[in-house]
Parts: C-alpha cells; structure tokens; sequence
C-alpha cells in the first residue's frame, strides 16, 4: 500500500469530457486520481507525476466493479477522499417508446453505479471526517424538459435524490454529497442533442472549476445542489 498526504479522488467516465477535463483540473491541484476509463490510458498531462495517477478498467454496468475498483484504489494511495461519479447515458426517448432494457441499462448506469461506488468507498470516504460525494446528475433531474428527455430524466432525478441520500447518510460522519445538475454542456453527449453551438454551451473545464471548489469546501459550508446553466430558463 502506497500511503501518500495528497487527497485522493475516484473519478468515474474519466476518458474524456467531463470527467476528463476534472480529473485534470483536481490533478493540476494536486490530488492523487484514480481515473475509471472503459479503455484505461494515461493522459497526456499525468506525465508529470504519473504516481499520482492510478488507471482502472470501469464498467458502470458492473455490478462488481465498484468494489474491485474502490479496493485497487486503496491499495494503490492507501486513502480514498472523494468519489465524483461522472459516468452516465442518455438514450433519448419519451418514456412510451423506450424499451425494458434501454431503461433498465439507463438506471444501471446513472443510477445504481454512483450507489454503488459511493457503498464501496464508504469507509475510505469516513476515515478522514471530511469525505465528498459528487453526483454528476442534470437540469434534468430538476425539470422534465420535453418528451424527449423524459425517459433520462426519470434517471436523473433518481440521481439528484441519491446524492441528497447519501448526505443524510454520512453528515455526522463528516461526508458531504452534492448534485450538480448542468444543462448543455459542450461534450459529445451535449453537442449531439443540441443545435447550439459549443462556445454556447457550459464547458467541462467549468464544471471542473465548480466540482474542485465543492470538494475543497470544509463540512461546516455544505452545498446539497449546484445548478448550472447556460441559457435562461424560468426557474434555474
């Protein structure tokens, strides 16, 4: 077990996007990232402390892989400080349309996976009395937009209410969860259910200024939702 003083953080869906551009931002500050990709490879920027870079091969659908990653994780940094579950799916379908297992897979992944990682590292998370939970959920867990979305957004209030779970469930432990909730953000996802350009829409480098400053927040300025958003809209 490598022991180190640097806050260590899992980070999910961690191959590009928004979970590339956080692992890189919590990186640059100075954490230790253990970075879960489908297809692991080193990024570009870790070539300048590789130690502090830790690569798993993460499969949201997995029911398993949540523990084998959270224990690789601790074996590799010896502590585990915040989990940003950042992986998720959208198939874009009214809730009529959609099939069983098109349902079933969007639950899986942007449901019963952050639950599961956060189970997993649960104990790393109390250690330290000041653990993060970040739930990468959507305006869509806020509001149904339109039919399109309805099917993702039954997913996505699920996620906003898991965070709000888990923070009632280790607040006297120290561990504080938050749901950021972002509307269009420029990333291959975003980019394909929008005609709006992407200088238009919120850049992942932007929530990865937010997720750094939610996790770096001491437990006495909890934050249980963070909205973000790049148009008007009536209520966020």
């Amino acid at each position: 077990m490598q022991l180190t003083d640097a806050r260590v953080a899992l980070i999910s869906g961690a191959s590009r996007g928004i979970g590339a551009a956080i692992a890189k931002r919590l990186f640059e500050a100075g954490w230790g990232v253990s970075l879960g990709m489908r297809a692991p490879v080193l990024p570009d920027w870790a070539q300048a402390a590789p130690e502090r870079v830790h690569l798993f091969s993460y499969d949201a659908r997995s029911p398993e892989a949540a523990t084998n990653w959270a224990e690789a994780a601790q074996s590799c940094f010896g502590r585990i400080d915040a989990v940003i579950a950042n992986a998720g799916v959208m198939v874009p379908k009214n809730v009529i349309e959609i099939s069983d297992p098109e349902m079933a897979d969007m639950l899986a992944i942007n449901v019963q996976a952050p639950q599961r990682l956060a189970k997993a590292c649960w104990d790393g998370l109390k250690s330290y009395g000041r653990g993060r939970v970040i739930v990468l959920a959507s305006l869509s867990g806020k509001r149904v937009k339109g039919a399109r979305s309805g099917a993702y957004a039954m997913t996505k209030f699920a996620a906003v209410g898991l965070a709000h779970a888990l923070r009632h469930t280790g607040f006297e432990d120290g561990i504080r969860a938050t749901a950021v909730c972002p509307g269009f953000v420029a990333t291959d996802m975003g980019l394909g259910l929008s005609d709006r350009a992407a200088a238009a829409m919120t850049q992942p480098e932007d929530l990865a200024r937010i997720i750094e400053m939610l996790i770096d927040l001491p437990n006495e300025a909890s934050v249980a939702e963070f909205c973000v958003n790049c148009q008007l809209e009536e209520s966020f």
